[in-house]
């Protein structure tokens, strides 16, 4: 059973940690690009730390297929569906400012024994997400950032709030997502099989929805309210975005509430 860190797992890590740095020292040519590499990396680790917690939680529940699989070595190439696993996040982030995981790691369930593990396997994902969040706000919450530069508060605050929104959104009792999969054991064979079928286009449905207005309204407005009750204005993470977006040109004159 291969349990070694992947070194494309440790070089993304290093990557993170070179432009955070950036960054924070403000070395880097472009701030917005090195934000952007910053959130990008840490974003692409998050989802490696989602899908190892659904393998490790489901190696415990019996199925010890997934070291086989490459599962536990934190390397994103390992996953089943690459493109759903890396790519369509990161577009999400990009074209939404949204965070999204979708699914990746195969698990064997006819391996895993009693409803509550499978719930257990599928809750695991999007509560590292949860984690995260938190360990992201942190700083936050202490006032440890007040003097910090501008563009690494910023580009905290959106990581932040990425972790937020998957979170929310993994939560969700959708086919295909996390939620669903939490609630799955627990209904009928026969509903269980009528939900089947849309599972494969739960995850885009959901962005979908993002996309009227009324629906878009409802979520930011519930992501601003947790992110303000965790110290993280929308000041913060609509210029963390906007730095992001290095393309259409930095942010002036911010302005950070204490």
């Amino acid at each position: 059973m291969n349990r070694q860190v992947s070194p494309v797992f440790l070089g993304l890590v290093t990557v993170m940690g070179v432009s955070a740095w950036g960054v924070w020292a403000g070395y880097a040519a472009s701030t917005g690009f090195a934000v952007f590499l910053f959130v990008v990396s840490a974003w692409i680790v998050s989802l490696c730390l989602h899908e190892y917690a659904h393998a490790r939680t489901a190696l415990h529940g019996g199925d010890i297929s997934v070291g086989a699989k490459g599962y536990l070595t934190l390397n994103p190439l390992k996953y089943t569906h690459a493109l759903l696993s890396i790519v369509l996040p990161v577009v999400f982030v990009i074209m939404g400012g949204i965070g999204l995981p979708g699914g990746a790691v195969f698990i064997e369930r006819h391996r895993i024994r009693g409803r509550l593990k499978h719930s257990l396997i599928s809750a695991a994902g999007p509560l590292v997400n949860a984690a995260l969040a938190l360990v992201l706000v942190t700083p936050f919450l202490l006032g440890l950032l007040d003097d910090a530069p501008i563009a690494f508060r910023c580009a905290l605050a959106f990581l932040a709030m990425l972790q937020v929104t998957a979170a929310i959104l993994n939560f969700l009792p959708v086919p295909g997502l996390d939620g669903y999969g939490v609630i799955e054991p627990w209904l009928s064979p026969k509903a269980r099989r009528q939900m089947e079928p849309f599972a494969p286009f739960g995850l885009l449905a959901v962005f979908a929805c993002l996309w009227i207005p009324e629906v878009n309204a409802v979520f930011w407005d519930g992501v601003d309210a947790v992110m303000g009750a965790l110290g993280v204005s929308w000041q913060e993470v609509a210029y963390g975005l906007r730095y992001f977006r290095f393309w259409e040109g930095e942010p002036e004159g911010v302005f950070i509430p204490h």
